[in-house]
């Protein structure tokens, strides 16, 4: 883990824009209309990264009663994401890193892995880092609940 280095509370988050799998996102579109919580994933297909993507999508409903746009991101292509977001039913957009410019600017990346490592960095309204969290062992996964305490904060 030593080479993950989530941005800082209170910095301002890193823009940018990445292909979905229902289009393009670009983080700046959403300052000032909704909070964001980014969830760096390491693969599609895997059973961690499964497990969390369907809790994500199943408990959409309560993300945005928060006023929170999830964007789940992973270094796998649009292509590949698809057929994932498919084949488990997923309602959540699925981004694509396959660049590895998001994950590095946000220090999600494992580079020596040349994916990323489980991470959660969430950003208000105005573009500001409010809670980041990377998981210790990728294996493992935040539960909603865990992370409806720190959405809780946004007011």
């Amino acid at each position: 883990m030593n080479d993950i280095s989530l941005p800082e509370v209170g910095s301002a988050a890193p823009d940018f824009t990445l292909k979905t799998t229902g289009g393009e996102f670009t983080l700046a579109d959403l300052r000032g209309t909704s909070h964001v919580l980014l969830a760096f994933f390491p693969g599609a297909f895997t059973g961690t990264c499964t497990a969390e993507m369907c809790e994500i999508s199943e408990d959409y409903s309560t993300y945005e009663q928060h006023g929170v746009r999830v964007l789940p991101i992973s270094v796998d292509s649009v292509d590949a994401l698809r057929v994932f977001k498919e084949r488990d039913r997923l309602t959540v957009e699925l981004a694509s890193d396959f660049h590895r410019s998001v994950s590095r600017a946000y220090g999600a990346l494992l580079e020596t892995a040349f994916k990323s490592t489980r991470a959660y960095v969430l950003i208000d309204r105005d573009g500001v880092v409010r809670w980041s969290h990377a998981m210790a062992n990728p294996a493992e996964k935040l539960a909603t609940a865990e992370i409806m305490t720190h959405l809780a904060a946004l007011g």
